[in-house]
């Protein structure tokens, strides 16, 4: 599991900015519903999509049937990256770069559905949701989990001070 990363101002931050400590990009990266995975396709031209993700088990964690191009992807190339953030001059991006892998643990796919289920709240839980019964579906295995490992992330922040924030993990 990722533990706490190393953070570093980076160069081209604003005099007066400083890192975005990890338990700021935590909240924003618990807050954020959208993120964009970005992967590879096996000719190596790049695909991007959007989704949703939650933080659990140490990692970004996403859902996505095996014959969906993301999957396909990473089943060439684990590598990717998630961003999420604002579409705004304000705020604060977060990206996150890491290998992608499979939960097939039990007991890591209905933590993963707990806390997707605590974040995304009715839209997974209700009937009446647009993703009713998604979490049934990974902890049957009927759709793929995949974990998120980060390697290195960063926080961008906007205006009214921009700042430069790098993440390392140690190497595993």
């Amino acid at each position: 599991m990722a533990g706490e990363p190393d953070a570093v101002l980076g160069p081209y931050s604003s005099p007066d900015a400083h890192a975005t400590p990890w338990a700021s990009a935590l909240a924003i990266l618990g807050e954020a519903e959208v993120f964009w995975l970005s992967t590879v396709r096996p000719d190596g031209r790049p695909h991007v999509t959007p989704l949703l993700a939650a933080w659990s088990l140490g990692g970004l964690c996403f859902i996505t049937g095996d014959q969906e191009r993301k999957a396909r992807n990473l089943d060439e190339n684990p590598y990717c990256v998630l961003t999420t953030g604002t579409n705004a001059l304000t705020g604060v991006d977060i990206v996150l770069e890491g290998v992608a892998n499979v939960v097939d643990e039990p007991s890591g796919r209905q933590q993963a559905v707990a806390d997707f289920e605590r974040k995304y709240g009715t839209h997974l839980t209700s009937p009446e949701g647009a993703w009713y019964r998604l979490g049934e579906a990974v902890v049957v295995g009927d759709v793929r989990l995949y974990r998120v490992a980060p390697t290195v992330g960063f926080a961008f922040g906007k205006l009214p001070s921009s700042s430069q924030t790098r993440y390392m993990w140690p190497s595993r």
